[in-house]
C-alpha cells in the first residue's frame, strides 16, 4: 500500500516544531542548543588524547606509541558501539510515535546490552594482552607494554557504557549527561596527571611515575565518570516519566481529551522501565545492518593497522600522532554536527512518520517539502562543517602540523612524517566531515541503505588496496605511499558514495519506493 502524504499537514506545520521555536537558542531541545553542547562533550576528550601523549612522551619517548593501545581497543570496541547505538536515532529519537517510557525502555536495554558485551571484550583483552601486544605493538617496546595493555583493557567496558548512555540520552534531548560524563573523566584526568605525571607533580623526590601509572589514572577516571553518567541519567529518566504523568494528568481533565502515550497502564499501573528482550528485537532489528558494516569496515582497518605496526617505530608512533591529530580536535565540530543531526533527523522523521499516518512497513510517497523538512539538519550541519574545517586544514598545513606533532611526541623524525602526512591528505578529511553528516540522513531514516553504502565504500576500494598492499614489503619510507592512497583515497571515495546514495534516498522517497 502507498500512501500519499500531499493529503496531510506539512509536518512543520505541527505543534512540537512550534513549541522548540519558542525555546531559547542555547535550550538543549533545539539543533543549535545541542550542538553547542556536543561541542563541549567532543571537545574534552580531544584535548586529553592529545595530553596523555604528552605526559607518555615526557616519561619515555618511546613508549607514545603503546597509548595507540586504546585507541586499538576501542576499534574494536566501536563495532560494537556502531551496532545497535548508531540505530538510537531511528528507534529512540522518534518522540512522535513512541512514549517516553517506552524510550527509556528501550535505553536502558541498550545500555545494559552494551555493558554486558563491553564487559566480555574487557576480559578477552586482558586474557590475550600477549596476543594484542604480538599484533598491534612493535616489537622494540612489546614486553613493556603488556601491563599497560592488562590495564587498559578495562577501557573497553567504561566506553561502551558511556556511548550507550551518551545517544541514548541525546536522543533523549538530555545532551548535558554526555557532557557531565565528559567533564568529569577529563577534568579528572588532567588533574591527577598534573599531581602525578607532571614536572610539578607530588612527592617529585620519592615517587617516579611511569606509563602505567598513566593508564591506572585514565581507568579511575573512566570509571568515575561512567558512575556519574549512570547516576545522572536514571535521575533525569524519573524526571522525565514525572513530567509526563503531569501532562497525562491534566490530559485527562481536558474537555479535548486525545490519546496519550501510556506511561500509567490503563489499570493504573505505572510503565515497566526494565530491560527486556522485545526493547533489545526492536533494537537489533535495524541495528544488525549497523553492526555487520562496522564489523566488516573496522576489519579492514585493523588489517590495514597491522601492517602499519611492522613499518618500524617511527612510522607506527607518527601513525598514532597523526590520528591524535586527525581524529582529535580537529574533527570535534564534525563529531559534534554529526550527533545533533542524527538525532533531529530522526525526530523529524518520526514526526513525519506520524503526521502522514504511516504505519510499519507502508510505503509512502513524499513531497519535496516533507524531504527538506526531514533532511535540514544534516545539510544545514554539513555546510557548517565545510566553513569550519576548510579553514582549520589550511592553517595546520601551512603554519602549525609540524609544531603540534612535536608538542606531542618530542621527536622530529615523528615530526617530519605527521607533517608528510597531513599534507598530503588533508583535505580528504573537509569531504569526510560534510559527508559524515549527509550520511546522518540514511542512519536516522533507513539504516539498511547506511549499510549498503559503507559496504560499497569499503568493498569496491578498502578491501582491495588491503590485499594488495599486504603483497608489498614496507618500510618508513615506501610506506605511506601506499597507506596515503588507502586511507585518503577511502575517504574521497566514500564521500562520493555517501551524496550517491542519500540522492538515491530523495528519489525514492519521492515516488514512494521505500517502506517506512
Amino acid at each position: 500500500m502507498q500512501i500519499d502524504c500531499s493529503t496531510f499537514s506539512p509536518p512543520h506545520s505541527g505543534a512540537g516544531d512550534v513549541l522548540e521555536e519558542l525555546l531559547p537558542w542555547w535550550s538543549r531541545e533545539r539543533f543549535t542548543g545541542s550542538v553547542l553542547f556536543n561541542i563541549f562533550t567532543f571537545l574534552l576528550p580531544a584535548v586529553y588524547m592529545t595530553m596523555a601523549k604528552l605526559w607518555v612522551s615526557q616519561l619515555d619517548p618511546r613508549l607514545v606509541v603503546a597509548t595507540d593501545t586504546y585507541a586499538y581497543m576501542h576499534v574494536f570496541v566501536e563495532i560494537l558501539n556502531e551496532g545497535l547505538p548508531k540505530v538510537s536515532y531511528l528507534i529512540i529519537a522518534d518522540k512522535s510515535s513512541r512514549s517516553i517510557s517506552s524510550r527509556i525502555q528501550i535505553s536502558n536495554t541498550l545500555i545494559a546490552f552494551q555493558a554486558t558485551c563491553g564487559l566480555a571484550l574487557a576480559l578477552s583483552f586482558f586474557i590475550f594482552a600477549q596476543t594484542f601486544a604480538d599484533v598491534f605493538i612493535p616489537a622494540p617496546v612489546r614486553s613493556s607494554s603488556l601491563t599497560y595493555i592488562r590495564i587498559a583493557s578495562c577501557s573497553a567496558l567504561m566506553y561502551a557504557i558511556e556511548v550507550a548512555v551518551a545517544t541514548s540520552t541525546r536522543c533523549l534531548d538530555q545532551p548535558d549527561i554526555p557532557l557531565i560524563i565528559s567533564i568529569v573523566k577529563i577534568s579528572g584526568n588532567i588533574l591527577l596527571d598534573v599531581l602525578i605525571l607532571s614536572h610539578w607533580r607530588l612527592g617529585k623526590g620519592w615517587f617516579i611515575p611511569t606509563v602505567n601509572t598513566q593508564a591506572e589514572i585514565r581507568f579511575f577516571c573512566e570509571l568515575c565518570a561512567g558512575t556519574c553518567g549512570l547516576a545522572f541519567y536514571f535521575i533525569k529518566c524519573r524526571r522525565l516519566i514525572a513530567t509526563e504523568r503531569s501532562r497525562q494528568a491534566m490530559a485527562s481533565h481536558s474537555p479535548e481529551r486525545h490519546h496519550v502515550f501510556g506511561d500509567i497502564s490503563s489499570d493504573g499501573k505505572k510503565a515497566n522501565l526494565m530491560p527486556t528482550w522485545a526493547s533489545l528485537v526492536i533494537l537489533a532489528r535495524p541495528g544488525l545492518f549497523t553492526m555487520l558494516e562496522s564489523g566488516f569496515r573496522n576489519s579492514i582497518y585493523l588489517w590495514l593497522v597491522v601492517g602499519v605496526v611492522k613499518t618500524g617505530l617511527t612510522y607506527a608512533t607518527a601513525w598514532g600522532v597523526f590520528n591524535a591529530i586527525r581524529w582529535g580536535v580537529v574533527m570535534v565540530p564534525v563529531y559534534a554536527l554529526e550527533a545533533s543531526a542524527g538525532t533531529f533527523v530522526g525526530h523529524r522523521w518520526g514526526a513525519w512518520r506520524s503526521g502522514v499516518g504511516a504505519g510499519m512497513g507502508q510505503k509512502v510517497k513524499a513531497s519535496t517539502k516533507d524531504l527538506k523538512y526531514i533532511t535540514r539538519p544534516a545539510i544545514v550541519s554539513a555546510l557548517f562543517v565545510l566553513a569550519i574545517e576548510i579553514p582549520i586544514s589550511l592553517l595546520l598545513s601551512m603554519y602549525f602540523i609540524r609544531p603540534y606533532a612535536y608538542f606531542i611526541s618530542h621527536s622530529d623524525a615523528v615530526s617530519d612524517l605527521v607533517t608528510h602526512f597531513w599534507k598530503t591528505i588533508d583535505w580528504c578529511y573537509v569531504i569526510y566531515g560534510a559527508a559524515t553528516q549527509i550520511a546522518t540522513i540514511l542512519l536516522a531514516t533507513k539504516p539498511r541503505m547506511y549499510m549498503y553504502k559503507s559496504l560499497m565504500t569499503v568493498a569496491l576500494w578498502d578491501l582491495p588496496w588491503a590485499v594488495a598492499v599486504s603483497r608489498v614489503v614496507l618500510n618508513e619510507e615506501t610506506g605511506w605511499r601506499w597507506h596515503g592512497l588507502i586511507f585518503g583515497g577511502g575517504v574521497v571515495w566514500m564521500g562520493a558514495v555517501t551524496v550517491l546514495w542519500a540522492v538515491g534516498w530523495w528519489w525514492a522517497m519521492r515516488r514512494g519506493m521505500l517502506k517506512v
